[in-house]
Order: structure tokens, then C-alpha cells, then sequence
């Protein structure tokens, strides 16, 4: 979206500071994009100077300014040339400007939030809608309280729809998140122990999340997954249409008929015959919210059956690749307890002559992580598992586990770091074997299966 640096004056109370050759002209400047990082600014971007844990935005005002930037919004006196607006608190400005452009654009948006599985939920959601609409998204997964805004204000403003993701560490982060979005339709993908450090229960995460449907508006959607008993509980917090997803008997959009073929998945819904080659029960239920949603805009199912077939997986998202005659799943991007036995029950379903499981330390579970490790190699021991693989931390506890549940020695092995796990793999795969990575973002378990394929 775009507007002139008065309008976003008139949104944040800025007062307008410069050099003498800025008039009062300079309020009528275009913002033609919004940026909070100085090394991708480009001509025409307005820049805010975030104050961060490590870096401060006032430091990079001058470096924006010369890469383009028409102006910046800043809290503090700055030594640079150029347009700025002085503002309290330059995170709350952004919010605020994000707030007047969703006043100014009063188009349906799709809000989408869960523990897992949420930004591929959401790519699948804007994809569908794509068959008919020109849809604005999320990009990547900015959805916290500077994604989404930024998120927001880069929706081209002749879009008839917007897809953005809502994402949380603590309780009434997403209620905050959605009064600058204020989602038409919400989706809820599940509740599980992501970020429970900052939880004293899974019940509080389910709170946390419920906010979402919360905020819905009278005339809302909820679209909830049927297939987990917290969140189809939330339609008793919506007084309005609520839509269920999954594979359970009651779905309003339900999976049937499902079979996995070797290169893809076949289901129906409605009796209309669909078929992905995204893996794993988890793909389908993303699909099937998509589908939900696609049908809350009144988008016929057979419009959506070409877009389904040619879904591709996010990068460490599931990705496929063979490597010396080896399968390799690549799901690396993040993890946590509920997303691993996922991956876990796909690969088990992987034709192979061995298989072997790479997960490394699943993050932010707090006074849970070692029971969650335990519990998770537990799982692991058995799920057909030839080798399993924990790498960093907490994932100890996995493979000290899988070995209590039945896993011998050398069969459940732990290393301090991912590389010396890929170099461990470089000798020990070979054809035939199918290989899953998997761990949340700071443990790098990407970084397993870069070292493996080394060169």
C-alpha cells in the first residue's frame, strides 16, 4: 500500500523534522514501500528505526537514507541527513500506520494461527483463493508484532483478499495482532506445547490461541480443525458461523477415500477427487483448511482440484530430494513435539530398506523440554525406525529414551552439534534409505544435511 508521509503523520502524530531544504511539501512525499532493515531498503521505502535486543535502527537511519529510503521514523535525535518523523515509540508507530491502511482497505482477510503447521496453512490458503482472487500474504512467516505490520502495509492495495499469519510466545499477543488485522475469517490450525515455556499448560497455549477466534467480528468465520478436541471447542467462544475441518465423522470438510500412492496422496471431499504430492496426514489438514476457506468465499471444490495437484512444499518444509540413491525429507525449517510425530508417522510410511530419523533439539519448551524429548523418543522407538539420530541439548533425553523403549545402542545415537551428525551420515547412508531432518530453527539441523551431501 502506499501514502504520503502527512498520512502517515496523520496515523502515528509524528512530528515532521528535516534540513532547510524540507518544506511543508515534503508531506505530500509518496511511501511506496515500508522497511525496518537498512540493508534491504529500496528507493521509495519508508524506514523505521526498531530498537532491537542486539542492534538499535538509529544506528542504520543514515545508511536507509542513502539507499533510498524517503524518510525515517525515529524516536530519538539521529545523525543523518534527510526526512524524518519523530515519534514516542517507533514500534507503536509502525502499528498504528499498519491500522490506518487496514481502515483504508476494507477487503476480507483471512487470519491463520496454530502451533503448527501455520505458514504452510497459510500459503495453501492464498494459493486456493488465488483461483479466483488476487490474494496478498504473509511473507515467509512475518507474524509477529513487527511481521505482521509490515505484512499488512505491503498488501498491493487492489488485492480482493488478504491471507496473514498471527503468531505467539505469550498470552494476548495475537488479540494485540488482531486489532491491527482485524481478520473476517480466522483459522486454527492446532493446539500443541510450542512456546509452552511461557505457559504454565497446554491449556494456557489453547487460551492464547482461542484469542483469535475471539476477535472475530458477529459476521466472522471460524474454520477449525475437527481432528483436535481443543480448538473445535472454540466455536463456543464465536457467535457466529463456525466451519470445521479434518478427518473426523462431524467435519463440515472432511477427507474420504484417502490413499497414499508412492509419489502422491488421493483424497475426496464432498466427492470431489483431490490428489497432492504434499506428504504426511499434516499436509492434508492444511490442505483442508484451505479448502474450508476457499469454500467461505464461495469458490466451487472442482475450481481447486489443478491448484491442490500442483502445491509445492516451502523450503525445509517438507521438501523431497533424492541423494546417492538415497529419499531425503527435508522438514528442518522448525519442530516441536506434535509437528516431529508427524513426520515421524510420514516417514514411517516411506517405502525403504532402512530409515532413519535426524531430529535435533526441539526449542522453547521450557520446564517440559525433558519430558517432551523422553516422550518423543519414546514415540521414535517405535515408529519402524532403523536409526535415530538426536542431535543438541534436550535431545538426549530422545535417544536415552528410545533406548529404555527398545532402540539398541546403535540405533539411537546422539551428537553435541549437525554437523558432526551429516558427517556421521555421509558414510552410513546409501541406497534405498529414506532420511528425514527435522528440528527447530536454532538447532540448524539443516546444517546435518548440508555436511551429509558435502561435496
Amino acid at each position: 500500500m502506499e501514502f504520503s508521509v502527512a498520512q502517515v503523520q496523520q496515523a502515528t502524530g509524528a512530528q515532521l523534522l528535516g534540513n532547510e531544504q524540507h518544506t511543508p511539501a515534503s508531506g505530500e512525499v509518496r511511501v511506496r514501500g515500508w522497511s525496518i532493515d537498512s540493508r534491504s531498503v529500496e528507493a521509495g521505502d519508508l524506514f523505521f528505526a526498531i530498537k532491537g535486543e542486539h542492534l538499535d535502527g538509529h544506528d542504520f537511519v543514515a545508511a536507509a537514507l542513502q539507499r533510498g529510503a524517503v524518510a525515517a521514523v525515529v524516536s530519538e535525535p539521529v545523525s543523518a541527513t534527510g526526512l524524518r518523523l519523530r515519534v514516542a515509540d517507533t514500534v507503536v508507530a509502525l502499528q498504528d500506520v499498519a491500522r490506518y491502511a487496514r481502515n483504508r482497505w476494507p477487503k476480507p482477510l483471512v487470519g491463520v494461527t496454530g502451533s503448527a503447521g501455520k505458514t504452510s496453512t497459510k500459503d495453501i490458503v492464498a494459493e486456493l483463493l488465488g483461483v479466483r482472487l488476487r490474494v496478498g500474504k504473509t511473507s515467509g512467516n512475518f507474524n509477529n508484532h513487527l511481521g505482521l505490520p509490515l505484512s499488512l502495509l505491503r498488501i498491493p492495495a487492489d488485492c480482493d483478499a488478504a491471507v496473514l499469519e498471527l503468531g505467539m510466545n505469550h498470552a494476548g499477543e495475537i488479540r494485540h495482532l488482531a486489532t491491527i488485522a482485524r481478520p473476517q475469517i480466522g483459522v486454527v490450525t492446532n493446539v500443541g506445547y510450542a512456546h509452552i515455556e511461557n505457559f504454565s499448560s497446554i491449556e494456557g497455549i489453547a487460551a492464547a490461541k482461542r484469542e483469535l477466534i475471539e476477535a472475530l467480528p458477529e459476521d466472522g468465520v471460524a474454520v477449525l480443525n475437527a481432528d483436535d478436541a481443543r480448538v473445535v471447542r472454540f466455536r463456543e467462544t464465536h457467535r457466529g458461523r463456525t466451519v470445521t475441518y479434518g478427518v473426523s465423522p462431524g467435519a463440515e470438510i472432511r477427507a474420504e477415500y484417502m490413499q497414499r500412492c508412492p509419489a502422491s496422496t488421493v483424497f475426496a471431499v464432498r466427492g470431489v477427487r483431490f490428489e497432492t504430492t504434499l506428504t504426511g496426514a499434516h499436509a492434508i489438514s492444511n490442505i483442508l483448511a484451505g479448502i474450508a476457506v476457499a469454500d467461505c468465499f464461495g469458490i466451487e471444490l472442482s475450481e481447486l482440484t489443478d491448484c491442490i495437484a500442483g502445491l509445492k512444499p516451502g523450503k525445509m518444509r517438507g521438501e523431497r530430494h533424492r541423494w546417492r540413491g538415497a529419499m531425503v525429507l527435508d522438514d528442518s525449517y522448525n519442530s516441536n513435539p506434535e509437528a516431529a510425530r508427524s513426520m515421524l508417522d510420514t516417514l514411517k510410511q516411506e517405502p525403504a530398506q532402512r530409515r532413519i530419523a535426524v531430529l535435533g533439539e526441539m526449542l522453547e519448551l521450557g520446564h517440559m523440554a525433558g519430558q517432551l524429548h523422553a516422550d518423543l523418543g519414546a514415540y521414535a522407538a517405535n515408529s519402524g525406525l532403523d536409526l535415530l539420530i538426536g542431535v543438541r541439548g534436550a535431545s538426549r533425553e530422545m535417544v536415552n529414551q528410545a533406548r529404555k523403549a527398545g532402540l539398541r545402542d546403535e540405533e539411537a545415537l546422539f551428537f553435541e552439534d549437525p554437523e558432526s551428525a551429516g558427517s556421521f551420515l555421509r558414510e552410513f547412508v546409501r541406497p534405498g534409505d529414506a532420511i528425514l531432518f527435522k528440528g527447530s530453527r536454532g538447532t540448524h539441523v539443516e546444517r546435518a544435511l548440508a555436511a551429509m551431501e558435502v561435496r
